[in-house]
């Protein structure tokens, strides 16, 4: 069951991304600047739109240099009287393109109101 779940994911990642694996690994390490933003630009300034805020680390995570495991940092205005999980679905809405292909994995994610901060 989980092996074909698998296939049926990486298929439609490949579709979404329109890129072969190899190519997606070159794309998501390639600095800024050369062939465009790196995956963990695109993610900081995907959350930095949709959560209406500049106060956005993103890392790759366990000094991942390709960000397919990222750790994220966000203090947002929007997550006042939300739930721990309530902020980090907003978080994961933003990012919702690259969890399809690019990003494996969110290691960790703290998700704070300015007061919180």
């Amino acid at each position: 069951m989980f092996a074909s779940l698998a296939r049926s994911f990486t298929t439609q990642s490949v579709k979404l991304t329109g890129r072969s694996s190899g190519a997606a690994a070159r794309w998501m390490s390639a600095p800024t600047g050369v062939d465009g933003p790196t995956i963990v630009d695109t993610c900081r300034q995907k959350i930095a739109v949709a959560l209406e805020t500049e106060d956005v680390k993103v890392t790759g995570a366990y000094d991942d240099p390709n960000g397919s495991h990222i750790a994220i940092e966000v203090t947002s205005e929007l997550f006042e009287g939300k739930r721990p999980v309530q902020r980090q679905q907003l978080v994961y809405k933003a990012l919702w393109e690259e969890l399809q292909g690019a990003v494996h994995a969110v290691d960790s994610m703290i998700c704070k109101t300015p007061a919180e901060k």
